[in-house]
């Protein structure tokens, strides 16, 4: 029996990874909207994923073994400080998340961010700002990222209709493309750890570290936020966090960033379809979308043909 390759694990998790996105962008936005304030929501989902996984990491051999490599890799240079704030990334698409994905709705929030994680994608590739080699931008790959953009769009189509709330698609926008380069500076960081859990931690640290500064800001001009809801569910985006960021720390180095993102976009519409199921409201649209994008993912996917010899 062959053995599955590692680029197919790498799928797998990039499209589970996309599922926990789309439904931590549910839970931060309506845990933002009863908040009165989106970097409070954002804090909670950051600060309660971090506390878990400092309590995973050093409580384990492994994650204390990845700390030490880390605390090596730096200071003998090998990584860079730059590559370590992969976290600020993260902490601005959980704040766009509070901030806009309970106005636009779970689905315009993603095509707003897919567009600019997939653009992003092809230049991070390109540019071989991730942990692998550079990898250029083929016609499959071009491709791939242009029928995705169309894919998303055809899902969510039919949900274009507040105009008045169309200028918050700048914040998926951006945080989108930030996502690219997230995922290629905590790939560095995973590299030289040697481990996903490390990586993740630390990116949950440096994005708490962030939020907790904008969220003084918040308070010293508009006041504290609203008193906390009841609802516990609102709670569990952290959780929903690690097990994105941890699964794009261990794919980006198989698949790519590109790939990645393409991967992560189809879990977020398969994410899309449940949360439209369980609220009733599920759209012939978004079904036609993550066919698309499922197909997109494997024509980015197609390997470049090596150049002839001889």
């Amino acid at each position: 029996m062959k053995t599955p390759s590692p680029a197919l694990y790498g799928v797998v998790a990039a499209l589970l990874g996309g599922v926990a996105l789309a439904v931590q962008s549910r839970l931060n936005g309506e845990l933002g909207r009863q908040l009165g304030d989106g970097v409070a929501a954002a804090l909670i989902s950051f600060g309660g994923g971090l506390v878990v996984l400092l309590t995973a990491t050093f409580a384990t051999r492994t994650g204390r073994a990845s700390a030490a490599r880390f605390r090596d890799a730096v200071r003998g240079r090998r990584l860079k400080a730059w590559q370590c704030v992969g976290g600020v990334l993260g902490a601005f698409f959980v704040l766009s998340q509070g901030l806009a994905a309970a106005a636009l709705g779970v689905a315009l929030f993603t095509v707003a961010g897919v567009a600019g994680q997939v653009v992003s994608g092809l230049l991070v590739d390109r540019a071989g700002f991730g942990p692998g080699d550079p990898r250029p931008v083929t016609t499959p790959r071009a491709v791939g990222a242009l029928l995705t953009v169309a894919a998303v769009g055809v899902a969510v189509a039919d949900r274009l209709g507040a105009p008045g709330h169309l200028w918050l698609i700048l914040l998926p926008l951006l945080a989108g493309a930030g996502l690219g380069v997230q995922q290629g500076l905590n790939g560095h960081v995973g590299k030289h750890s040697g481990g996903v859990l490390f990586a993740t931690t630390l990116n949950f640290g440096v994005g708490t570290v962030a939020l907790v500064v904008a969220e003084v800001v918040v308070v010293a001009v508009r006041g504290l936020p609203n008193p906390p809801p009841s609802d516990w569910r609102l709670y569990v985006g952290g959780l929903l966090g690690i097990v994105a960021i941890s699964s794009t720390v261990y794919a980006v180095r198989v698949i790519g960033v590109l790939m990645l993102g393409l991967s992560a976009v189809a879990g977020q519409l398969i994410g899309a379809v449940f949360l439209d199921l369980t609220s009733g409201q599920l759209a012939t649209g978004t079904v036609i979308g993550v066919a698309l994008t499922l197909v997109a993912a494997a024509v980015a996917g197609v390997p470049r043909r090596p150049a002839p010899t001889g």
